[in-house]
């Protein structure tokens, strides 16, 4: 007879893994399972997968960066400007918070896209900025971000920035920090959210060529929590 382990296939790397250095992307965020979306707590925090077997222990590389998308509500129409929203009490809330707390904790950006109007559709004027210059300011914004962590192995930029440097890069003024702690009350955000909104920070500062964290850099790092706001989703 075979050993029981014998039958236990070898892992292989997933999703999480084959995204390394990659974009993953993910539609309908609600609609996976929730053991699914949990597991990639921790890759999303260590930049790597560990896959225990009785018989071996391995470590796939995870430096991925997660985009997901979702509806408000399961009709769609929740804050839509125009269409009411058709869900029972609860449903919204029920629907948005199959997405727990910490692993929203571990996403930087919470952005809330309103719809196209059809005069915006068919506006035929170019943008005031177009991508070029977009390209132009995130390179400028990543060499400086190379630079400031040049003596770090794999820290690259300031998402890959560890925490006992957040205090230390993301330096706020007096004015910066009673506006932190506001938010940080009345939204009630984790440790982990704080970190995450000071490194949006830094990272805003850095796209506008500042060396400091300006004060509107931080009330945008702290407008893109909208899912941490109480009373969002009713």
């Amino acid at each position: 007879m075979w050993p029981l382990w014998a039958a236990v296939p070898d892992p292989m790397p997933g999703e999480i893994s084959l995204a390394h250095n990659g974009v993953l992307f993910l539609d309908e965020l609600p609609e996976f399972k929730r053991t699914a979306l949990e597991v990639m707590r921790q890759p999303m925090e260590e930049r790597r997968v560990t896959i225990s077997r009785a018989k071996s222990t391995v470590e796939y590389p995870a430096g991925f960066m997660l985009v997901a998308s979702m509806n408000p509500c399961p009709c769609g129409y929740y804050n839509h400007p125009e269409k009411e929203c058709v869900c029972g009490p609860g449903v919204v809330k029920r629907y948005v918070s199959k997405i727990s707390g910490p692993l929203l904790d571990r996403i930087d950006l919470h952005v809330e896209v309103t719809p196209v109007s059809y005069d915006e559709l068919t506006n035929t004027e170019r943008a005031k900025l177009d991508s070029t210059a977009i390209r132009d300011r995130v390179l400028i914004a990543r060499a400086v971000q190379a630079e400031r962590f040049k003596d770090l192995k794999d820290v690259y930029s300031n998402a890959q920035m560890p925490g006992r440097m957040v205090r230390e890069v993301c330096k706020l003024t007096p004015e910066g920090l009673i506006l932190l702690k506001t938010a940080m009350e009345r939204l009630q955000l984790s440790a982990r959210a704080y970190d995450r909104i000071l490194k949006v920070a830094r990272t805003a500062a850095d796209l506008a060529g500042s060396p400091d964290i300006r004060i509107e850099d931080l009330a945008e790092a702290i407008h893109y929590r909208s899912l941490d706001r109480e009373g969002w989703a009713g």
